[in-house]
């Protein structure tokens, strides 16, 4: 394996999905104190997401909290109720081809612009022939991280 062009910074965000958003929220929110930010609505997504926070800057985690759209839909939001994790990366098209040629199974989609506003892409849950590695069972998130979060925890 060649040495990697790309360093993963931290804990971008933790997904959590659910029936229903409002009784995540009464959890996080009203129990925990997490701090509510937006909505994130998305169709082709089957999302219904209140993306919320706690923190400051750059040591700031999100956590968003989802609930289908359409229940009987895919993708099911809710099932597992922890539906993934997402991590900064400096150079998000450097590590996706670096991970991809080392045998990195990704998520249909590629690289877009996610819920929060960064570029995102997904690393599938399992592997398969083509491409052997995978979450062992978890989604992650791979989500381009902004100059301010490099440059503090990029050292």
């Amino acid at each position: 394996m060649s040495a990697k062009p790309f360093k993963i910074l931290g804990i971008q965000q933790i997904a959590i999905g659910g029936e229903s958003k409002d009784r995540l929220k009464k959890l996080w929110v009203d129990m925990l104190g997490f701090e509510y930010k937006s909505t994130f609505v998305s169709e082709r997504e089957n999302v219904d997401e209140d993306i919320c926070a706690i923190g400051k800057g750059t040591n700031a985690i999100e956590v968003d909290l989802m609930q289908p759209l359409d229940i009987e839909k895919k993708p099911a939001v809710h099932q597992t109720p922890l539906n993934h994790i997402g991590l900064w990366v400096d150079d998000l098209p450097k590590a996706v081809e670096w991970l991809s040629t080392n045998g990195l199974r990704f998520a249909p989609g590629g690289i877009r612009k996610g819920a929060a506003g960064f570029d995102i892409t997904f690393v599938h849950p399992k592997g398969n022939d083509e491409f052997p590695i995978g979450g062992e069972g978890v989604l992650i998130e791979l989500v381009q991280a902004p100059p301010e979060v490099i440059a503090e925890l990029g050292s």
